[in-house]
């Protein structure tokens, strides 16, 4: 799975308002649903890096082709 087609500005303000849910969350505002989208979206965020990745052995060149 992976997020590569959805624009970088779109990424943010998933960012953005998860982590506002997050604060919400912690104020004991918001329900339980949204810790657990947060802790999701969060998650995948950082399966989505580079470091991950090539932890992984997943990591790749980003469509330019490695010659390999």
């Amino acid at each position: 799975m992976t997020l590569d087609h959805i624009p970088v500005a779109v990424k943010m303000s998933a960012d953005i308002t998860s982590v506002g849910i997050a604060v919400g969350t912690l104020a004991q505002v918001l329900p339980h649903i949204a810790a657990l989208l947060t802790v999701i979206w969060t998650l995948i965020r950082i399966y989505e890096t580079d470091t991950v990745q090539s932890l992984l052995g997943r990591k790749h060149g980003k469509g330019t082709g490695d010659g390999e």
